[in-house]
């Protein structure tokens, strides 16, 4: 049986709400998963176990402070964009984070998986060669951070619902450019008639542009576990 508890850590005098999941053997690596725009949740927790179900050590980061989630749009949206508006400052926590999983987990070999600003988030750890193998963003954001890398090391796997609102075919061909001139390793994997958010199954607003869509659901995280085993085995 995996074990899975919460794990506080502080950076800059701030006390974050980490959540570590362990496989119930030495895990292959260790997997950051980067939260929604509403903070670290059941979502995140939950995919944490799924990482340990594969065999790796899952640890859902907390770029916002512990208690500071939330709930509302208008919520989400005031936490979201501070750190969306200062990609340095989101970095910092994400490379934190990462350090944080690495040490809780035993594990130096390491991947990051995220949704939503999450996605941004984890793109933004292979824009800035963040000590991992490979990220994967589930309908993530995709505008850049100004510091990306001349050559991106880390793989990278986009997984996009083509009918997101908040990622639009001017986005997805920008951040191709982006990708293929820092000499990245990039996929991206397009899913038609499919809105923002399809991955959870509370999305259901679709004037909001966030639908859940069950077939883009399983089929993009069959891609993601077949990428996680690509870089970490």
């Amino acid at each position: 049986m995996s074990v899975a508890d919460f794990h506080d850590y502080q950076q800059g005098g701030e006390t974050y709400e980490g959540f570590l999941a362990m496989p119930k053997s030495t895990p292959k690596g260790v997997v950051l998963v980067a939260h929604a725009w509403g903070g670290q949740s059941d979502f995140e927790r939950d995919k944490a176990k799924w990482l340990a179900s594969l065999g790796y050590a899952g640890f859902a980061a907390d770029v916002y402070g512990k208690g500071k989630r939330g709930e509302t749009n208008e919520e989400c949206e005031a936490l979201m964009t501070p750190l969306a508006s200062n990609r340095p400052e989101l970095q910092s926590r994400l490379a934190h984070a990462l350090s944080v999983a690495k040490e809780a987990s035993g594990v130096s070999k390491a991947a990051a998986i995220g949704f939503c600003f999450g996605g941004l988030s984890v793109l933004d750890m292979a824009r800035t060669n963040m000590g991992v193998e490979g990220v994967v963003s589930f309908h993530g954001l995709f505008g850049a951070p100004g510091n990306t890398a001349d050559t991106i090391t880390p793989k990278v796997l986009a997984l996009h619902g083509w009918d997101d609102p908040m990622a639009t075919p001017d986005d997805v061909m920008a951040f191709s450019k982006e990708m293929s001139a820092a000499k990245a390793d990039w996929q991206l994997h397009a899913y038609g008639a499919t809105m923002h958010a399809f991955t959870n199954p509370a999305a259901n607003n679709p004037d909001f542009g966030t639908v859940y869509n069950a077939e883009a659901d399983r089929r993009s995280f069959a891609a993601a576990a077949d990428f996680l085993n690509e870089v970490l085995g």
